[in-house]
């Protein structure tokens, strides 16, 4: 996950500092941020689209989805609705 650090342009990849991990698109938009300890994705991340407006935000728990996953479609309406409980999807609208 963490092995091409750059984009051929020079454009970081992934940033990590302080336990956040972010992903960036090879504009340098971000692509994906949230809590990483112990070389996992933890707790609430935020995806975003190329244009960065917000695409989706999920819960991780030691590397899996866990917890409430909701997307949004271009019009920041929300497009689903959905829950995972240790990477399993356990409800969804």
């Amino acid at each position: 996950m963490l092995e091409k650090k750059n984009y051929a342009n020079g454009q970081e990849v992934y940033r990590c500092s302080e336990n956040k991990l972010t992903y960036y698109y090879k504009n340098g938009q971000i692509k994906a941020e949230g809590p990483f300890e112990n070389n996992q994705m933890e707790g609430e991340w935020r995806f975003y689209r190329e244009s960065g407006q917000l695409s989706q935000i999920g819960n991780f728990k030691n590397d899996k989805k866990h917890g409430k996953w909701i997307r949004f479609d271009k019009d920041n309406q929300e497009d689903y609705n959905e829950e995972f409980n240790d990477g399993k999807i356990i409800k969804s609208k």
